[in-house]
């Protein structure tokens, strides 16, 4: 068959493209941005990519005519808190318009189990997204999950750093609010399962794994599954807000995400039915083994995606062209340079910078430096990197943003997403004569920022000196 693949660089795209391509599918990735698709040169020459932004003007050159069947894995949650779900709706209409001249048969959306009275702003978006796909030319196949575990996922990442920060908690009273989590391998499962199957068509269907939980549950589950032990006070005093602050500061999810997810922590995601489950003849994962496959994932360095490499976990826009031309006027520099023996061992030092490797020297500056910009409503460290030694256009690195990683070319690029009172870019480059040049450079903003830079001077002499030469070593 051949497949649109909405959303292909997000969490749940990034998973399912290999197992479609793995099916014999032919499958064409809908993008913003094409040098963002964090995909292997292998997979990479499987696919056709097409850039679309649902939210600008509509061009249905772009979509071929004879496309069977299409995935519909876009979502807003995470860019906004006010407007999310008026771009939500718009990009629906849009995507319905866009396939409205094409043969397309089968649409799969995966949404949010909707079964409480009161729906949060999020779930009730997901509803309305699915009330406007219904209504285009093709036949709607709504998959409705509740909490998705798996690494790298925004709902294991928050649970886990809750559970191995915080052996104590005082927790709002969400977290007895009951829920139905489903492992990332049972998703991929349920949507290559319907894909076809006429069965399914014109439908929506709850789906979940076996066990119905409330977060404390979850998080002492988590616990046990880990070998050690937590204490959980829940108080009913903690507001919405508060209970925001609290996942920012103490997890790795995004302010944007937090305020959302808590607002949807409240509602109860409990499928309905295991319809979907019997006619697919699918047994699914319990939540224990959900999360002893996500750290096998882990620790064999084979995390295919994460939340954290959406650009909205940021501060920059979508846009990663408008950064990558490090600007040459009315900006401070750090330049320092140093003649290398051994190239590709360099190289490959550079590939592993940031996250459990660090920055190669002052390492506990750098956590100082992250806990100042988390407390100023940053990123911060928390996000480290997707995988040790890998890194694609569009990926986190801690609080940079990778803008190019060409091997190739010896050349890494990236721009910082921290606050601060400018723009700052940090690249690395091998020349022809094997010497390693290592620049930041640095764009201030009024007198504010050229103070900002000058303060942290003597800083700089110190770590950007140390990390070129550990760099460079062998």
């Amino acid at each position: 068959m051949k497949i649109l693949l909405t959303g292909a660089n997000g969490y749940i795209g990034m998973r399912l493209l290999p197992r479609l391509l793995a099916l014999g599918h032919e499958v064409i990735c809908a993008v913003r941005d094409e040098k963002r698709l964090s995909v292997d040169k292998d997979v990479r020459e499987q696919i056709k990519v097409v850039e679309i932004d649902f939210l600008e003007d509509i061009d249905k050159s772009k979509i071929p005519k004879d496309i069977d069947a299409a995935y519909y894995l876009i979502h807003s949650m995470t860019s906004s808190i006010d407007d999310f779900d008026e771009k939500e709706a718009i990009t629906a209409k849009s995507f319905n318009e866009y396939l409205s001249d094409t043969n397309i048969k089968q649409v799969v959306y995966l949404s949010g189990i909707v079964n409480e009275k009161k729906l949060s702003k999020h779930l009730s978006s997901r509803k309305n997204v699915e009330d406007i796909l219904y209504q285009g030319n093709f036949d709607l196949t709504v998959l409705r999950a509740g909490i998705i575990v798996g690494s790298g996922s925004s709902s294991f990442e928050i649970i886990r750093d809750l559970g191995e920060k915080l052996p104590f908690m005082i927790t709002p009273k969400w977290v007895l609010t009951k829920s139905q989590p489903i492992a990332i391998r049972d998703i991929i499962n349920f949507l290559t399962g319907v894909l076809g199957n006429q069965k399914t068509y014109d439908q929506s269907f709850d789906i979940g794994g076996p066990d119905v939980l409330t977060y404390k549950e979850m998080l002492h589950k988590y616990a046990e599954v880990r070998g050690f032990k937590n204490w959980i006070l829940t108080v009913p005093i903690m507001t919405p807000k508060l209970s925001s602050y609290w996942l920012y500061f103490v997890t790795s999810t995004s302010y944007k995400l937090a305020i959302n997810l808590v607002d949807s922590m409240k509602m109860e995601v409990v499928a309905k039915d295991d319809k979907l489950q019997q006619l697919l003849g699918l047994k699914t994962h319990s939540y224990e083994q959900a999360i002893e496959m996500a750290f096998k994932k882990i620790e064999q360095n084979l995390v295919l995606s994460s939340w954290k490499d959406s650009i909205v976990s940021g501060q920059i826009s979508d846009d990663l062209e408008k950064y990558i031309q490090v600007p040459k006027y009315g900006v401070l520099k750090d330049e320092k340079r140093l003649p290398i023996k051994n190239e590709s061992a360099v190289l490959d030092n550079i590939w592993r910078i940031g996250g459990e490797q660090g920055w190669y020297y002052g390492n506990r500056l750098w956590k100082i430096r992250g806990f100042l910009d988390k407390l100023n409503g940053g990123p911060g460290l928390r996000r480290g990197r997707t995988h040790p030694d890998k890194i694609f256009p569009g990926d986190a690195l801690d609080f940079w943003r990778v803008l190019l990683a060409d091997k190739k070319a010896k050349r890494l690029l990236l721009f910082a997403e921290m606050r601060m009172p400018g723009e700052a870019w940090l690249e690395f480059k091998i020349d022809e004569h094997n010497v390693l040049h290592q620049t930041a450079t640095f764009r201030p903003k009024g007198l504010r920022g050229r103070l900002y830079w000058y303060s942290i001077l003597p800083f700089h002499y110190f770590i950007f000196g140390g990390m070129i030469k550990n760099l460079s070593k062998t």
